[in-house]
């Protein structure tokens, strides 16, 4: 696997365009009058009859049409006010969502009502997609008689798989050149297991462990096949070090020596001075966020739009349609092999029957009210080294 493997989820067509319903027909070609009504009077014939060559539609003529009710004093008196109480909303909104992200908005109260409002909401677009690197969306949202700035921040995963690999560290640890290095990165998987909530595939209620015993089951029903013996020996050795390690990186020793084994150790070459950096950057990670998971702010199908939310904070969702993110984070054995490309393919083929992976949201309103002290920092470094784990290790 390099670095991550990249899996495009989903397949969408393009759907069509319903056809309008047919008219009725112009009506055209009327005929001339008859001549012999053209200048005579007292004639008893009667002249033809005008009439067009088509039937005409008498639809129209059915149709009862509301009276165009023209606005009086009163309810435009009303209208003004709902529309003065919004705009002053939108710009207390603004003012927030402005000191909140350190922006200055363009001057908008001189265009009238309700250019103004879009003007000023198409340039806060453009500042917080320059700025801001998780920004994803911003709406202008009126609530219970209350309009106001709704933002959506996502970390963009990119579709990839970060799947860890423990057979290449279990060999790392055995070999006398890199063994330090190789408890440096002991030491980092062990708090992306106890601390970040990565699942590791020995475990029973984890998606990747009902993925190998699928696999194992398949091969032992086919000891014909070709490769039978190699992904036997394979998956024995998944199973095997796959328990070794776990026991590893769920020792909180483990933790408890990170600083220590830092502090102690000497690069000697460019793999050691990359499991160095890395280690660096996660000991920063564990200190200023000791507690935290990666799936803090995973959220049911992705939904959290505050209109899609009941009285009670929860979204009218039964079913699930999204790649969770448990099913895309995890480590498992190793990166190569034939059990890992029957793997990776048997994955693959069941990602693509979901329309989206699950990602890190935040959802920011700016009401007025105190904003909760909440930002994606965490997941987008944590992502950034797992990326770099899974390189060292493959």
């Amino acid at each position: 696997m390099k670095n991550a493997t990249q899996n495009h989820i989903g397949h969408h067509s393009t759907a069509r365009r319903k056809k309008t319903k047919a008219t009725a027909p112009t009506v055209k070609g009327i005929r001339t009058m008859d001549a012999s009504a053209q200048g005579q009077f007292g004639n008893t014939e009667r002249p033809t009859e005008i009439s067009s060559r088509f039937t005409a539609s008498d639809v129209f003529l059915k149709t009862c049409f509301m009276p165009l009710l023209k606005e009086n004093d009163i309810t435009a008196k009303q209208s003004q006010r709902r529309r003065a109480k919004t705009e002053r909303d939108f710009y207390k909104s603004l003012s927030q969502l402005a000191e909140h992200y350190d922006i200055q908005p363009m001057p908008t109260k001189h265009f009238g009502y309700p250019y103004n409002v879009r003007l000023a909401l198409m340039d806060v677009q453009k500042q917080l997609k320059a700025k801001t690197e998780n920004w994803t969306g911003v709406r202008l949202i009126e609530k219970n008689g209350k309009a106001y700035f709704t933002v959506e921040e996502r970390c963009n995963t990119g579709a990839t798989l970060f799947y860890i690999p423990i057979v290449p560290l279990y060999r790392l640890l055995r070999q006398k050149t890199h063994r330090k290095a190789g408890c440096l990165l002991l030491s980092v998987c062990s708090y992306l297991y106890r601390n970040a909530g990565i699942p590791h595939y020995r475990i029973e209620d984890s998606y990747l462990y009902w993925n190998y015993e699928m696999l194992n089951d398949w091969i032992e029903q086919d000891p014909e096949m070709e490769d039978y013996f190699v992904c036997t020996k394979e998956l024995h050795r998944a199973e095997l070090i796959g328990d070794v390690m776990g026991q590893k990186i769920s020792d909180p020793r483990n933790l408890q020596f990170f600083e220590h084994r830092l502090k102690g150790f000497n690069p000697k070459d460019h793999f050691d001075k990359a499991c160095f950096e890395l280690a660096k950057k996660v000991f920063a990670l564990y200190s200023q966020y000791p507690d935290e998971s990666i799936f803090r702010n995973a959220h049911y199908n992705n939904a959290i739009d505050p209109k899609t939310m009941d009285e009670n904070g929860y979204n009218d969702y039964n079913e699930e349609n999204v790649v969770t993110m448990d099913k895309y984070i995890s480590f498992f054995a190793e990166g190569e092999g034939v059990v890992y490309d029957n793997l990776v393919s048997m994955i693959n083929n069941e990602f693509n029957e979901y329309a989206e992976a699950q990602e890190p949201i935040i959802f920011k309103t700016f009401d007025g009210n105190s904003l909760l002290n909440e930002s994606l920092d965490f997941e987008n470094n944590l992502f950034k080294v797992l990326n770099e784990l899974c390189r060292l290790l493959n």
